[in-house]
């Protein structure tokens, strides 16, 4: 079996474990929605943006950097496309909070863990970083030193993931009531940094389309957790 398809089924097996852990913990904090059943609309818009982002924005950037002949898949554009039918679904039925919050757990340990998958799948998988002298830097298969990335990233957001366990186990409220957009923001913005390590096609000036996407996100998030310092937020 491929080594990404192990990784990921480790990954996504290992963050439902994760989710759910997550959401005992919520419960018992009395977060505001982590009581509440969606409906299998939710979870299909949810999944539905999640596969359409993942493809579009993957493929679009392969295609962009040059690769016209396969598909590509993006946990940026995942995460954009989950969001969009999240809020959809909010928009129709007149939620104005997040609903967000339980999902934080399965993303950040099935990142963490999927990254990994990255690594070891070498040049193939397009998610190496460019040429660096420095120590650490990876020979993926193809002669060149490169900055391990998908390391970079697991790091930080295996840290971040163990941060929110932390807070929902002391009840935090930045874990409890605002998870999901503290998420968002430490993912997207380690991204926007890391973008800058990758050989991708750039679009404006030294940005690619991943540096433009998570600027968005990042934007996103901090205008949800301002509205989750109104009295009326909710998450």
């Amino acid at each position: 079996m491929h080594t990404h398809l192990l990784f990921d089924l480790l990954a996504w097996t290992l963050g439902i474990v994760a989710g759910w852990s997550a959401h005992k913990f919520r419960r018992r904090a009395a977060a505001p929605f982590s009581d509440k059943k969606f409906p299998v609309f939710y979870y299909t818009l949810a999944a539905v943006g999640a596969v359409w982002g993942a493809y579009f924005f993957g493929t679009l950037n392969i295609y962009l950097s040059g690769e016209t002949a396969m598909l590509g898949r993006s946990i940026v554009g995942a995460i954009v496309g989950g969001i969009i039918g999240v809020e959809f679904y909010k928009l129709l039925n007149g939620i104005s909070g997040s609903t967000g919050g339980g999902f934080v757990a399965a993303l950040g340990v099935g990142i963490t863990i999927g990254r990994f998958g990255c690594y070891f799948s070498g040049v193939e998988d397009f998610t190496y970083g460019t040429e660096t002298l420095l120590p650490w830097g990876v020979d993926f298969g193809d002669g060149v030193r490169r900055h391990p990335v998908q390391l970079y990233e697991a790091a930080l957001i295996g840290a971040f993931t163990l941060a929110f366990f932390v807070g929902l186990a002391r009840q935090k409220q930045w874990a409890v009531n605002g998870g999901f957009y503290w998420f968002v923001m430490i993912y997207s913005g380690q991204r926007f940094l890391w973008e800058f390590l990758k050989p991708y096609q750039t679009l404006l000036g030294p940005f690619n389309l991943f540096h433009l996407v998570t600027a968005a996100l990042m934007v996103y998030s901090i205008y949800m957790l301002y509205r989750l310092r109104k009295p009326h937020g909710h998450d």
